[in-house]
């Protein structure tokens, strides 16, 4: 016996195969640092707002670059560019200006930071600070039983092959500081003659026989200190955390020549297609709640310093937000390199080098 379903039935049933079938869930798409999109604090931004957040890590600024400038700007809605790209990315068109009246925590985040010319292109706002730190040395704390005192440890013959850099402008920065081209003004790091990049790269060439191997990834340097292939090296204190989760006898230091450092922004892409779930998405990386649980993921330090009321008094000193400016003192934060392509043709020589 045939059964004949009523007509208005059988329409019932296609629209709604066809409503649950085109019924796509947003995505936002991040092109970030390591640890700025852990699902520790992400999850309850894509459940508040039914979405999906994908995230891409990048390895060094000048990837981050390469991407956005290779036609890629249109794949990702919200960026997170160090301050030494932040400014050529602002007046570039590549990131969309913001309109900081959908922002309300952005009142709260530093004055320092935000005062600052970084992402300001035709009194505009292209960024919002997001989170601040250091590039310190890392140790072993079995080797060395009391903090290095200088860079130059580096250098010291009994650690041949088992040292570390950053495959990033950021070692010739530290090379220079070393031969003390950081004085009278710190901002002549980023800004050295041809004279002063040649001594940088025959510094760091007698830093090769040292290096076990450039990491690219904070993954990368965990682990190689995990399987003990290092005992010292530059990194950032997001490996720190990490190491000390799994009780990996590691420390933290900026030695007396002091050390870079960086201001990371958050943006969004003038491609993006998905900006009101974007603004959203600034909006909550820079509550006060959320700088806490991003801190406690990366180690990093949060701009907006009401995230400290969530923190216990360790923390908050451990962040040294209990004395922000003496401990700003000695970090060089990065800055635009006019001569980049010059840093990094020099950079790609030593990398070279055998």
């Amino acid at each position: 016996m045939i059964i004949r379903r009523p007509l208005y039935a059988i329409l019932l049933c296609f629209v709604l195969v066809m409503l649950s079938c085109g019924k796509k869930v947003p995505t936002l798409n991040l092109l970030v640092w390591e640890g700025y999109a852990d699902p520790s604090f992400v999850r309850a931004f894509e459940e508040q707002n039914h979405c999906k957040v994908s995230a891409s890590y990048m390895g060094s600024s000048d990837e981050l670059v390469a991407k956005l400038r290779g036609g890629s700007a249109g794949n990702y809605d919200i960026i997170s560019p160090s301050s030494d790209v932040a400014t050529s990315i602002a007046t570039s068109a590549l990131a969309a200006p913001l309109d900081l009246s959908k922002l309300a925590s952005y009142s709260q985040l530093s004055p320092t930071l935000t005062s600052l010319p970084l992402v300001r292109s035709n009194n505009q706002v292209f960024g919002v600070p997001f989170m601040w730190g250091p590039n310190p040395l890392l140790y072993d704390t079995t080797f060395f039983p009391q903090p290095p005192a200088s860079w130059s440890v580096l250098w010291d013959s009994k650690y041949r092959g088992k040292i570390s850099v950053w495959d990033d402008l950021s070692t010739l920065y530290m090379a220079a500081q070393l031969l003390g081209y950081d004085k009278p003004n710190s901002s002549h790091l980023y800004n050295l003659t041809d004279a002063e990049l040649d001594a940088v790269k025959n510094k760091l060439l007698e830093l090769k026989p040292n290096i076990r191997k450039m990491w690219s990834t904070g993954g990368e340097l965990t682990n190689l200190f995990q399987n003990h292939e290092i005992v010292a090296a530059m990194g950032w204190p997001l490996m720190t955390n990490q190491l000390r989760r799994i009780n990996f006898p590691i420390g933290e230091t900026i030695p007396k020549e002091n050390t870079t450092g960086w201001i990371d922004h958050l943006m969004i892409t003038a491609g993006s297609e998905n900006q009101d779930l974007a603004y959203k998405f600034l909006e909550y990386m820079i509550e006060a709640q959320t700088q806490k649980n991003v801190a406690d993921v990366t180690g990093y330090t949060p701009a907006n310093s009401h995230a400290a009321q969530f923190m216990s008094t360790d923390q908050v000193k451990g962040l040294h937000l209990d004395d922000v400016e003496n401990y700003q003192k000695k970090i060089y934060f990065w800055q635009n390199v006019p001569r980049r392509a010059k840093y990094n043709e020099v950079w790609n020589e030593v990398k070279a080098a055998q």
